[in-house]
């Protein structure tokens, strides 16, 4: 395993933009989770986020670990040059030509998944709490801890949808073609959930129509980036302003998708192996 962190260690080292963007990553991931501190100018007013609670215990976690997963896409752009230089630069060749193995090269991209995906939790976390008992109106244990999980869903989310990327990666090799992929499937996925609402909600009044959004199972949940949204919900309604106009918030732990995405997770490992042993590069 060290051997595998190593050579991958040296094999970005001095690839550019890998150091760029990963620097630029987590210098940006830290800046937003200080978003709350500053005073945005909305519709001729101004909005402070800390004053609308985005830092209290314990809807903080949920916060956090929201806006910092807008960024997932850039470490991911990170993921992807460092597999398509492998296939562009012949490097993949070369190292099984001098013994490295398959299945040590899938272990090698997970392990550096890995490691992107620990870091980040890790700051995550610690920003977090610091953010918390700095300026949560609350800091009593219970509270502290109540939906810390949002740290624990984070992680997988993190590490699914890198595993999603190192499949396209492999899959397609060239990094524009990789991007456009996805984009594809995200489209994709859009209309399968848009055609399957649409199919539950098709005459229905308001009242039932929001019944069925909220309690009905969707197979649609279950696709891949579905299920690793709703690993961490949209907390914009736990907002003070959202709740003064009468929105409500309920929490539902997503366990399905939590289910969904390991077992996505484990598709991508076995799929990404597969195509390495299939194809002859």
């Amino acid at each position: 395993m060290i051997k595998l962190l190593k050579l991958e260690y040296y094999k970005n080292l001095n690839y550019r933009p890998f150091k760029i963007f990963t620097i630029l990553y987590f210098l940006i991931l830290i800046a937003l989770l200080f978003i709350g501190l500053v005073d945005f100018d909305l519709f001729g007013g101004t909005i402070n986020l800390k004053e609308e609670g985005i830092y209290n215990f314990p809807q903080i976690w949920n916060f956090t670990t929201w806006i910092v997963a807008l960024l997932k896409i850039f470490l991911g752009l990170i993921i992807v040059f460092s597999i398509s230089q492998e296939f562009s630069n012949r490097m993949f060749k070369q190292n099984t030509i001098d013994g490295l193995s398959r299945k040590e090269f899938i272990t090698s991209k997970l392990l550096t998944i890995s490691v992107f995906t620990i870091i980040s939790t890790i700051i995550v976390f610690v920003i977090t709490m610091f953010l918390g008992f700095q300026y949560s109106n609350t800091t009593e244990s219970a509270k502290v801890t109540e939906e810390i999980f949002f740290i624990g869903n984070y992680f997988v989310k993190l590490f699914t949808f890198f595993c999603f990327l190192m499949f396209l990666s492999i899959l397609l090799r060239k990094s524009v073609f990789v991007f456009l992929g996805f984009f594809v499937f995200w489209i994709a996925e859009s209309i399968l959930s848009a055609v399957e609402v649409f199919s539950k909600v098709r005459g229905t009044q308001s009242v039932e129509r929001n019944e069925i959004l909220q309690n009905d199972f969707f197979f649609s949940h279950l696709l891949p980036l579905e299920s690793m949204s709703s690993l961490i919900p949209n907390p914009i309604m736990r907002l003070k302003a959202a709740q003064l106009l009468g929105a409500k918030y309920e929490l539902h732990y997503p366990t399905e998708s939590l289910i969904a995405c390991i077992v996505w997770c484990g598709i991508f490992i076995f799929a990404s192996y597969w195509i390495l042993r299939k194809r002859d590069w």
